[in-house]
């Protein structure tokens, strides 16, 4: 798995981006510009030693987007961010009772995120697919109330159905009829698991919520039945390297479990998460993974044909892509 030199643009590769928390992506400027206009104290972006420091920083730079228009520009600037990394689809995920006091209804701000994001892709070429996430730390009724609001819009711009925030005694096992109210739409099952608890979260997601894809899913390594059922399942893990390093899952980078993962023949994509509290875009973790794994860029390329094929885009764009990633090998 270890090149003798990078000799292709990274940029150039067609890649989905599939783990990344729609407000986690804001531009620091446009926080810092929107805490200016609506004279608010600017969220810090960093400094948090814990999952709970970090859940608030989250919340707070949520708390900047007031007006419909702030929420157009933020799915815009996304899309463009993406446009620059290279991606040709992303899958923001949105959670939305957080906006519910400045923005109104959770149907009426997901009818608005969605004509957004036709906006965006046509003015930037990405496709942009909405994943309504859930909350794993509040009742499970609220997940199947968004569960039956994610399933109105099945193909209608929402492509998936996630479950976030912490792990730590909040197993998958309660949301499983708000997952199956989601697949039974034909959306994509995408929750987190194996990041801040262990296989047995990942089992959960698995065996509860039939997951399709599993957000982060790197502690999975931990249980070597698992990752051979991982590996024959063809079940995506969609992995944050620069995010599992701040929140402490690993101590640092070369620790990190991916190369291990697909030694081992697990699917996995390559993601940032949220890219205005820990640093990196979709582009720049690409770039880590060629500078600290060595990966040469077959390995590169499958990771974003991997990213492609789990996604919840389009036949054409996923098509498209195929041909793309193997014209940029091919060069």
């Amino acid at each position: 798995m270890t090149a003798p030199g990078a000799t292709r643009d990274l940029l150039e590769l067609p890649k989905a981006h599939l783990h990344i928390h729609l407000e986690g992506a804001m531009r620091s400027g446009t926080l810092h510009e929107l805490a200016e206009r609506y004279a608010m104290q600017v969220p810090p972006t960093r400094g948090f030693g814990s999952f709970s420091a970090f859940s608030h920083m989250y919340v707070a730079a949520c708390q900047v987007l007031r007006t419909e228009d702030d929420f157009r520009r933020l799915i815009r600037e996304v899309a463009e961010d993406g446009a620059r990394a290279g991606a040709v689809w992303i899958e923001p995920a949105i959670y939305l009772p957080h906006h519910r006091e400045r923005l109104g209804g959770d149907e009426a701000l997901l009818e608005l995120s969605i004509a957004a994001a036709a906006d965006a892709s046509a003015a930037t070429g990405v496709g942009v697919g909405i994943m309504v996430a859930s909350d794993r730390t509040v009742d499970p009724s609220v997940a199947i109330e968004q569960a039956e609001l994610a399933a109105r819009f099945a193909g209608r711009g929402v492509v998936a159905f996630g479950l976030a925030n912490d792990e730590a005694g909040h197993p998958p096992e309660p949301f499983a009829p708000a997952y199956a109210i989601a697949r039974s739409a034909g959306l994509l099952s995408t929750p987190h698991a194996g990041e801040l608890a262990g296989p047995e979260s990942v089992r959960g997601a698995l065996d509860a919520l039939g997951a399709d894809r599993i957000q982060h899913g790197v502690r999975s390594i931990e249980d070597p039945e698992l990752i051979a059922r991982l590996a024959a399942e063809g079940v995506c893990l969609d992995v944050c390297p620069s995010s599992n390093v701040l929140l402490s899952v690993v101590p640092d980078i070369a620790s990190h479990m991916l190369p291990a993962l697909l030694d081992a023949g697990v699917r996995c994509s390559l993601n940032a998460d949220d890219p205005l509290l820990f640093g990196p875009g979709l582009l720049e973790e690409y770039e880590l993974c060629r500078e600290v794994f060595g990966f040469d860029d077959a390995v590169l390329a499958g990771l974003a044909r991997t990213s492609i094929e789990a996604s919840g885009a389009p036949t054409e764009i996923k098509a498209r892509a195929a041909v793309d990633i193997d014209a940029w090998l091919a060069g």
